[in-house]
C-alpha cells in the first residue's frame, strides 16, 4: 500500500537529522546509529547501522533495537509532516517480528496511514540483509501537541 501522498513533508532529510540530534542528542552518543535516509510526501525511511551493540546473543539484532527504530520512524514522520514539535509523543506501539536481522543497515520504510489534527498513525516495514526482507512490521501513534504548544 502506497503512502498518502497528500500529507507534504516540511522539513528535508537534513532538516530533521540536524533537529534530531539537537533534541534527542542522547539516541546517537558515540555514532551515528540511527538516522533518516529519506523524507517524501507521506512517508520516510529510517537507518539503524547495527553493529555489535545492537546484537543479541546469536548475532540477531536485538528486539528492542528494532522496536526503537520503528518508534523513530514514527518521530520523524511526525516532525517532518505534522511540524517540528519535539513534544509529539509515542501513544502506541506493536511490533510483529518475522525473521532474524543481522549486523549491518536495517531500513524501516514508513508511511502515514491517518494524520489528523491530535494524531497521527503509521506503520513501518522494517527490511535488512541482502535480499532487504521484512524482519519486522510495526504499526504505531503518535500523539500531536495543541498548537501554540509548540517547544521547537
Amino acid at each position: 500500500m502506497p503512502a498518502q501522498t497528500t500529507h507534504n513533508p516540511g522539513l528535508t532529510v537534513d532538516q530533521v537529522n540536524e533537529l534530531m540530534g539537537s533534541i534527542y542528542p542522547q539516541l546517537n552518543e558515540g555514532g551515528r546509529d540511527y538516522e533518516a535516509i529519506e523524507v517524501f510526501s507521506g512517508g520516510c525511511t529510517v537507518r539503524l547501522n547495527a553493529d555489535e551493540r545492537h546484537l543479541r546473543p546469536g548475532g540477531t539484532v536485538s528486539g528492542p533495537t528494532l522496536f526503537t527504530l520503528a518508534d523513530i520512524g514514527g518521530y520523524v514522520l511526525v516532525l517532518t509532516h505534522a511540524g517540528a514539535d519535539a513534544l509529539s509523543v509515542t501513544t502506541n506501539l506493536n511490533i510483529n517480528f518475522t525473521r532474524k536481522a543481522e549486523a549491518g543497515p536495517v531500513d524501516a520504510h514508513c508511511r502515514i496511514l491517518k494524520l489528523g489534527k491530535s494524531l497521527m498513525v503509521f506503520d513501518a516495514d522494517i527490511v535488512a540483509g541482502p535480499d532487504r526482507l521484512t524482519v519486522a512490521h510495526a504499526t504505531g501513534t503518535y500523539s500531536i501537541p495543541p498548537a501554540g504548544k509548540k517547544s521547537v
